[in-house]
Order: C-alpha cells, then sequence, then structure tokens
C-alpha cells in the first residue's frame, strides 16, 4: 500500500515539474511586439556544424508577427513560412530562446515600416530553404531572411556582413558538412550572414531570455 502511495506521488511531482517546465518555457507575449527577432539552438542536422562554424549556440533565427491575436514566427526553413511561436519554440532544444528587439524600435518599426516588411516578406514566402547559403533571392536562408526584411524596410543592418573564409572552417563536423554541399568547390568569397552576427548586432537589445 505505502508503496502504491509513493508510486502516486512521484508520479504527481513528475508532472509538476513537467507543467512548471513548460509554464516557464512559454512566453509572457506582453512583452513582445511586431518585428522581434527570436533565436534559438536548433536540432537540425546542420545545427551543430552552424554552431561550430559560428562560435555561438544559436543556429536559427527569425521575426515575431502578431496577427489576429495570434503570435507567429516568419522564418525560413522549408519552405519560408509562419509558424505558430508556441510550435517554433517547442522546436527547439530544450525549448529556450532569447527575444531582442531593436534599441529604437518605437521610432524605426512605425506602422508604415512593419507593413513594408510583411509586404517583402510574402514576395519570399514560399521560396525553398537555401541549403548552399548563397546571397540571392532565388532561395533563403534564415538570418539571411531576417536580415534582408530589417534592410529593405527600414534600411538598418542587423548583424555584420562576413564571408564564408572568416568563419571557423577547421571543425571536422564543418567540414563534413561542406563537403556534403560544396563537393570540393567551396566558395569561400560567398556572402554570407549568420545568426550569430545578428544575435550580437549592437542595433539590438534582448527582451526575453529563456
Amino acid at each position: 500500500m505505502k508503496k502504491a502511495v509513493m508510486k502516486n506521488i512521484l508520479l504527481l511531482f513528475s508532472f509538476l515539474l513537467v507543467l512548471v517546465s513548460c509554464n516557464n518555457n512559454k512566453p509572457d507575449v506582453s512583452l513582445i511586439k511586431n518585428g522581434d527577432i527570436i533565436f534559438q539552438t536548433s536540432t537540425s542536422a546542420q545545427s551543430k556544424a552552424i554552431q561550430l562554424a559560428t562560435n555561438s549556440k544559436f543556429s536559427h533565427c527569425g521575426i515575431i508577427y502578431k496577427e489576429d491575436g495570434n503570435y507567429f514566427v516568419f522564418e525560413a526553413v522549408q519552405p519560408v513560412k509562419k509558424t505558430p511561436l508556441l510550435k517554433w519554440i517547442a522546436r527547439g532544444k530544450d525549448n529556450s530562446y532569447v527575444v531582442k528587439r531593436l534599441k529604437n524600435a518605437d521610432e524605426v518599426l512605425t506602422e508604415k515600416a512593419l507593413k513594408q516588411m510583411k509586404s517583402i516578406g510574402k514576395s519570399m514566402n514560399g521560396k525553398n530553404y537555401d541549403l548552399y547559403f548563397e546571397w540571392s533571392n532565388e532561395r533563403i536562408y534564415c538570418s539571411e531572411l531576417v536580415w534582408k526584411l530589417y534592410k529593405q524596410s527600414t534600411g538598418l543592418e542587423v548583424g555584420k556582413l562576413q564571408q564564408l573564409k572568416e568563419f571557423d572552417l577547421s571543425q571536422p563536423a564543418v567540414q563534413q558538412k561542406m563537403k556534403e554541399r560544396y563537393g570540393n568547390t567551396i566558395p569561400l568569397n560567398e556572402k554570407v550572414i549568420s545568426p550569430a552576427a545578428i544575435f550580437e548586432s549592437d542595433l539590438l537589445y534582448t527582451v526575453i531570455s529563456n
């Protein structure tokens, strides 16, 4: 009898821990504004290589929009699309995320600018994910989507552009992924924007860190 009671108590305790964990990872949407940028550690196959190459734990990002009372993340996956915020968070490692915002968002992200950002985003919606990280609009990768939407709607460059050769390409996991993508012809001079570069931009400040 005592064993059964203890077992039930342990099950209840485990359930409460899971419940608390879920609540801790649920964002306080009252802190979020249209145009905020959200970051996470992706669980995709290429995530580890991106983390090693950029010396950052963040490997994926997107832009948060509120539409009809619901929050979405506009992101470049396969394909470029809107994903419900809670679903986006649940897809990341340990449900962890960080939300950042322009320091002068109230002056820059006006209704007109946000409208333009969404309009430009519609032209990219449905595009294929860019596995080769090329600086073109034919295919789009996550940080490229964020950077270009901000650049084209506000004129700001949120994050420093780099060339592929500036990243740490020495790690075996990085070399393997590059071999899969490029073979023996690696475009070392290709222009690239990484999630880490956007995260580290001095134009942003942290709103939520979980």
